[in-house]
């Protein structure tokens, strides 16, 4: 365990459960109901408010539908171009778009990484489906057709005899999860760019493509871009190239070796040096520039699109300022907790936001890579003692196998570490916080790749 004992008691109120995914193991709605059910065995009566969170990545989606935000049901390319059945959220004019779950890693055929000619595509279907969208149903993107075709048009009278608007004002994109690595060609091709070789043939999707780039047309970009924000939903700030940039960082985890790092450097490399020339302005240095193989750097310096925090979208979208109020203690968590969460992961927004209420917060994991080094650093973020499974079961296939009841364990001496009858048990100083021990056995989900 990392950090400090409770310590003084304070006022009782409300448990409030806010985690992302155990990966590998446990979606965050079923962490959040195994603590749940924790908390409710360890402090029986204590009243617990849970919402879904998430970083930009993988489950991102399910936040925002958990707290009302309509699904609608779009087919679109996958990273190699099979469809995949995907969807985004919609309320109130914010639309929030998914790639994890649109052309995500997670949609490789077979689990095969494709570094060369996996695309961005199908996220580019996604935003395309959702400026069209004036409300008619399931629509497919892959095929060019949105919801407007079926309810009469962007603008015009439907099948009813109403007057049709879009209903889209705003769109989230959350990047996290990515395959691919071709510096958004593939969600621009789908949003109306035209990427062209040296006889004016449309190029093939993936990064390797781009090396044979002769020209770049945005001349027939889909017109609503001009009037709809977008946001990016990302916690990555590295430049799209050199030794910080997407391939060097972030392309071994997607399948490519020395080889294919090399050939998609170049190719980059050359791609963006077209649509400078075309923009007028070098955007290749911009932070987040290499997020999700470099749709950072074509959603930020072709579509304009701005850049936060992705966990901080996230809360923002299910009112965690609202569920906070009057709470005792929150719990959070991930699969891994390690120095990128310190960096500004989900448990460390959370822990922000609690910290700015004054409320003491508990994080869980599958295993903590953190040592006495980190402590300061932790105790910083507002996290005062961290827990992880692998404290009550070191072995990590028993680990992974059995991450529900290992949570809901762990939440139970949370609760009777913390909570009490009278109230709640306030940790000692983050200042004072200390290392008792850390678990480093492997996780029940492990880090996120960007």
């Amino acid at each position: 365990m990392l950090g400090a004992y409770p310590g003084a008691m304070t006022s009782a109120g409300h448990v409030v459960v806010a985690c992302d995914k155990f990966k590998g193991s446990l979606t965050a709605a079923e962490v959040v109901a195994a603590i749940r059910a924790g908390v409710a065995a360890g402090a029986p009566g204590r009243e617990v408010r849970s919402v879904l969170v998430a970083d930009g990545g993988d489950g991102t989606l399910a936040a925002a539908e958990s707290v009302g935000f309509e699904h609608v049901a779009v087919t679109v390319a996958g990273p190699t171009g099979v469809p995949v059945v995907s969807g985004y959220a919609v309320r109130d004019g914010v639309a929030v778009v998914e790639m994890a779950d649109c052309c995500g890693i997670v949609h490789l055929p077979g689990g095969v990484k494709e570094p060369l000619t996996a695309s961005s595509r199908g996220l580019g279907e996604m935003v395309r489906a959702a400026l069209d969208d004036c409300g008619a149903g399931p629509v497919d993107g892959s095929e060019g057709r949105s919801a407007g075709e079926s309810g009469g048009g962007v603008s015009g009278a439907g099948a009813s005899g109403f007057e049709t608007h879009p209903r889209v004002r705003q769109i989230i994109l959350g990047i996290g999860g990515s395959a691919s690595t071709d510096g958004g060609a593939g969600m621009l091709a789908a949003l109306g760019a035209r990427f062209l070789d040296a006889e004016g043939a449309e190029l093939p999707d993936g990064g390797g493509a781009l090396a044979d780039l002769a020209s770049v047309d945005l001349s027939g970009l889909h017109p609503r871009l001009a009037d709809v924000p977008l946001t990016l939903a990302s916690d990555v700030t590295n430049p799209l190239l050199g030794e910080r940039g997407t391939v060097a960082i972030f392309a071994p985890q997607k399948g490519a070796g020395v080889f294919e790092q090399a050939a998609l450097e170049a190719a980059l490399g050359h791609f963006a040096a077209l649509v400078t020339e075309a923009m007028g302005r070098d955007d290749t240095e911009l932070p987040g520039a290499g997020a999700a193989g470099g749709v950072g750097y074509a959603a930020l310096a072709v579509l304009g699109a701005q850049m936060r925090h992705g966990v901080e979208i996230v809360l923002d979208l299910v009112g965690f300022d609202d569920v906070l109020r009057g709470a005792s203690l929150v719990i959070t968590g991930e699969g891994s907790l390690d120095r990128q969460t310190l960096l500004g992961k989900t448990p460390a927004g959370v822990a922000a936001a609690a910290r700015a209420h004054g409320i003491p917060v508990v994080a869980v994991c599958g295993r903590a890579l953190l040592d006495e080094a980190d402590a300061a650093e932790v105790a910083a973020t507002g996290i005062e003692r961290v827990y992880a499974l692998s404290e009550l079961e070191p072995d990590p296939a028993v680990c992974m196998r059995d991450a529900d009841r290992l949570l809901r364990e762990l939440a139970s001496r949370v609760a009777s570490e913390w909570l009490a009858e009278d109230g709640v048990a306030a940790g000692s100083s983050a200042s004072e916080g200390s290392i008792a021990s850390v678990g480093d056995g492997a996780s029940a989900g492990d880090g996120a790749t960007a």
